[in-house]
């Protein structure tokens, strides 16, 4: 038996986390998953219903075939087994929301079985997650309990929406892995575009299962927290539930299998009801739906039209521009980012392109809370001031300056317009830098005998002669000229 990765300390010995996620996906598709109702978010309460969604006598549902096609990419995304055959059941259950009684998914069937996805966690490390199973299913509506202090209100617009339900296997071991393996899910739905991940619009979000044991022990009961829909929220989650669960044994007592609701203003779960088992839903295969059945070939034209995806580019940019694991995965992580990158580093150095990217543009974007694609620098401009530091034109501490020009809007014209406005020309001409140098060092004795004991002190002088020239000496002339002038080797 391997040795687990994470344990946590309790008052009486180690315990070791195991958690699992489902994640619902709602796949991109402007209609939904049995019914041509739309599918699109933000309309007025039940404005998108059919008869189908609101489930009136005699309607019956119709598959949508690009949500299956989705549902393939995405299964295809996770490295999983695409089955040819698959069959939608009802799950029977009772609840306000759901018109007709029971929600039409996958049991025994799904269409996708299972897959392997690799999750990056902070500090470098990797870990392989197993994926258990991807199903589609329809969505319920929403009850709604704030508008009237006596009665609750339904809105159907989300009933039979397309969801794909993406099962971990419980090999995950914290609330780090937990929250990195929910990200990665995001990444790999977004790049593939089967899901936008808009987690505040409920298109994306997990119902969390966490349980604890003693290493080496039996897996325990788990609990299930369901529909948390954020990254940070699902950390909470795990973190608060494990912590929870060992002080109760710690304790004496038992962990009951039951359903959590989270409170992200405290931070805890609280019972929502006792957990069912499957067989307490009834499943059953639907009669009004013929098994699901399409040929390799087609599963091979999906294949074939698949994108770069996240592990594919982060390996790539590694290779292809000498890029650090950690960088890489910075900008692989965003199909945008990642093309922004690559116009920028095309022909160009790649790191020196990538420190630019992720630290000057990142850093500027995050402070004024803007997306890459209102970026007020182009990546073809950011390119032409790159060309600029490494022609020498100017420095880069100059060429911080412009960038901070072009990005506020001061300017607006090519970097290499502005340097020339400005006059912002890097000085390589020696003569003029050893005649500042030589004004220097005749006024600072001092620090020329400090800098012959202590070499490394030179860095004094090189500040002198660039305030002098308002930063516009080449910094690898005046290093060069100083260390001839100071006799340092």
């Amino acid at each position: 038996m391997t040795e687990p990765r994470k344990l946590l300390q309790g008052s009486t010995g180690d315990w070791e986390v195991v958690v699992g996620l489902e994640v619902h996906a709602q796949v991109s598709s402007t209609s939904k998953l049995f019914s041509g109702a739309s599918a699109e978010y933000g309309a007025g309460p039940n404005e998108n219903v059919s008869l189908v969604d609101a489930a009136m006598p005699g309607m019956l549902p119709v598959i949508n075939k690009y949500c299956v096609e989705q549902a393939i990419r995405t299964g295809l995304g996770l490295n999983a087994k695409i089955n040819l055959w698959s069959r939608f059941d009802r799950k029977n259950y009772f609840y306000p929301d759901l018109p007709q009684g029971y929600q039409i998914s996958q049991f025994k069937d799904p269409i996708v079985g299972e897959g392997e996805i690799e999750v990056e966690l902070d500090g470098g490390e990797t870990i392989n997650v197993g994926i258990e199973r991807l199903h589609l299913e329809q969505d319920a509506g929403k009850s709604i309990h704030d508008l009237a202090p006596n009665a609750s209100y339904v809105d159907l617009n989300r009933s039979g929406v397309a969801l794909m339900e993406i099962v971990s296997k419980p090999e995950l071991r914290s609330a780090e892995e937990g929250a990195a393996y929910f990200s990665k899910i995001r990444t790999i739905v977004r790049y593939l575009g089967t899901c936008d991940g808009n987690m505040e619009e409920g298109s994306m979000r997990a119902d969390v299962n966490v349980s604890v044991r003693r290493p080496g022990e039996p897996l325990g009961t788990r609990t299930e927290t369901k529909n948390v829909n954020s990254i940070r929220f699902t950390k909470q989650v795990i973190d608060f539930e494990a912590r929870r669960q060992i002080e109760v044994l710690e304790a004496g007592g038992t962990i009951d299998q039951e359903t959590l609701l989270f409170d992200p203003k405290t931070g805890e779960t609280r019972t929502m009801r006792s957990k069912e088992d499957a067989h307490d839903y009834r499943y059953f295969p639907d009669p009004d739906l013929l098994p699901l059945e399409f040929d390799q070939a087609w599963v091979d034209e999906i294949r074939a039209s698949l994108p770069e995806l996240p592990d594919a580019k982060k390996h790539r940019f590694m290779d292809e521009y000498g890029l650090s694991p950690y960088d890489a995965l910075v900008l692989a992580a965003d199909q945008q980012k990642a093309a922004f990158f690559e116009n920028v580093a095309k022909t160009r150095d790649g790191k020196l392109a990538a420190n630019w990217v992720t630290g000057d543009l990142f850093g500027a974007l995050n402070k004024d809370g803007l997306d890459i694609a209102d970026s007020p620098i182009s990546a073809k401009k950011l390119g032409q001031l790159i060309d600029l530091i490494t022609d020498k034109t100017i420095s880069g501490k100059i060429a911080k300056d412009v960038f901070a020009l072009m990005f506020d809007g001061e300017e607006t014209g090519d970097p290499a317009e502005i340097v020339e406005k400005r006059g912002l020309k890097q000085v390589t001409d020696t003569g003029a830098i050893e005649k500042v140098v030589d004004d220097i060092i005749a006024a600072n004795p001092k620090q020329v005998e400090q800098v012959k004991e202590k070499p490394k002190t030179m860095g004094w002088f090189v500040g002198q002669v660039m305030k002098e020239m308002q930063g516009k000496a080449n910094p690898q002339a005046v290093n060069e000229i100083l260390k001839k002038k100071l006799g340092i080797e």
